[in-house]
């Protein structure tokens, strides 16, 4: 069990050493890229969810969804701006439209809404856990864990209201 408490220790004196950090790795700086083009895809399928159903269950998923995208989007552009990362090109945001006036062929089904979330968060689960075991940096790693227990929580939470609704 020692061998733990010195793994912490060394994690705990990697973070608040005052010396700098190296640059990233190249697959570190990818995953990051990767990731924030993820990010803002699924906002835009999130947009056009909150677009087309009228489900008020189906509506607090897809908020929740876009309030942890947004926020992971907004700590991992920061941290891309801080180390010199190019964002990558991205879908613009959808405009608001009334769930009601969209055609039915067009119109995404709450069965494909949810099933599209669960796609989207389940790759996302695996972005997230691979890129924490190949980081290099201790910072880096840190934000791929905390990036992978917000999406795992939500995939639980989406996972139990799809098997409560059939979907």
């Amino acid at each position: 069990m020692p061998n733990v408490f010195v793994a912490v220790t060394s994690i705990a004196k990697s973070i608040f050493d005052d010396e700098p950090k190296p640059p990233l790795h190249i697959g570190e700086a990818m995953a990051c890229w990767t990731y924030y083009a993820m990010l803002m895809e699924a906002v835009a399928y999130e947009q056009v969810a909150l677009n087309t159903t009228t489900d008020d269950e189906l509506l607090g998923i897809v908020n929740d969804a876009v309030k942890m995208c947004n926020n992971q989007e907004i700590r991992l552009k920061e941290f891309m701006h801080r180390e010199g990362i190019t964002l990558p090109p991205v879908s613009e945001d959808k405009p608001d439209s009334d769930p009601n006036a969209v055609p039915p062929g067009v119109k995404l089904t709450d069965n494909e809404i949810a099933n599209g979330l669960a796609l989207k968060s389940t790759a996302s689960i695996i972005h997230c856990a691979t890129s924490a075991s190949a980081s290099v940096r201790v910072d880096v790693g840190i934000m791929w864990t905390e990036f992978l227990a917000e999406q795992l929580t939500y995939g639980v939470t989406l996972k139990t209201k799809m098997r409560k609704r059939g979907w």
